[in-house]
């Protein structure tokens, strides 16, 4: 479907509500073995300038929502690094071909987020291979479905704890130091922050500190000239799912108990993230916005 035919088209069915099989994968997974292929952009996303000129680092970009919002950052003519675990290096590479073919700089920098050297590491590389930075989406997640809170180990605690929020303040504070005024903070949360499923709520846990983490740093932040806001994705496709997200006789089902009746694509969130960080938002500040096919969340 291209870009000019979905002008009036029903969300519903803007991607037909087919069940996806049954299918796993080792975490973290890679995209270019998922059936179906998610969509995040390529063929779809066409910017308009937006964010000209900007020098963005997204962590988790290699894939899902993390990659949509770099192929439509470069679309809207900024330059993009992305970070990823060293085993998704197919799929980072994927994402660099479509910014570097939209005529812009893309910046690869693998490493481990849950390794607190990481954070400074990659901050640092993308202001020296950018020549600076003025937008942050802090993206990257881990979630793994356990049937019973019983089941839930210190070790898978402390792996998705360290990932989701404790490498979100590291990252921001190691770009701190580097971010101007007009400059932006966005944070993927989730619907789970507010209706939390009990086989992942470890995860469900981390995405409301988000929230509360980037409500407060936007307090902080607002008076010299950086805005934080989040982001709440509902049900959408990507490799967390099939890569012990959820669990694999839930696939099929998936998304469909939303009001459109169908899971999201990472591309439909894109525009939320080129929003809060283009200047049109410029009066946006500690917002969470959902996108979530009409889940009810406050």
């Amino acid at each position: 479907m291209t870009h000019d035919q979905l002008t009036f088209i029903d969300p519903a069915h803007r991607y037909p509500a087919t069940s996806a099989p049954e299918q796993s994968q080792p975490e973290p997974g890679l995209e270019s073995e998922m059936i179906p292929t998610p969509d995040i952009g390529a063929e779809t996303y066409r910017g308009t300038g937006r964010l000209k000129g900007r020098r963005a680092l997204i962590t988790g970009g290699d894939s899902g929502i993390g990659a949509a919002v770099a192929v439509a950052f470069a679309r809207e003519g900024a330059d993009v690094a992305i970070n990823y675990l060293p085993s998704e290096e197919e799929d980072a590479r994927h994402v660099a071909e479509i910014i570097e073919t939209a005529g812009r700089t893309a910046v690869l920098l693998p490493g481990d987020l849950s390794e607190p050297e990481t954070a400074s590491r990659i901050v640092e590389e993308a202001v020296d291979r950018l020549g600076g930075l003025d937008a942050l989406v802090n993206n990257a997640g881990r979630q793994i479905a356990v049937e019973g809170f019983a089941n839930v180990t210190d070790e898978q605690r402390h792996e998705t704890f360290e990932t989701n929020i404790h490498a979100m303040f590291r990252v921001t504070q190691a770009a701190l130091p580097h971010l101007e005024p007009g400059s932006t903070i966005v944070n993927t949360t989730s619907i789970q922050a507010y209706d939390p499923s009990p086989h992942i709520m470890d995860y469900a846990a981390t995405k409301a500190a988000i929230n509360n983490f980037s409500k407060a740093l936007a307090q902080e932040l607002a008076p010299e000239g950086i805005r934080v806001n989040a982001v709440a994705p509902g049900p959408i496709w990507t490799v967390l799912q099939p890569a012990q997200g959820q669990p694999v006789e839930a696939l099929p089902e998936f998304g469909k108990n939303t009001p459109l009746g169908r899971a999201g694509q990472p591309t439909e969130l894109a525009p939320a993230y080129v929003f809060l960080t283009s200047p049109e938002s410029s009066y946006v500040v500690g917002s969470t916005i959902h996108v979530n096919g009409g889940q009810t969340s406050p």
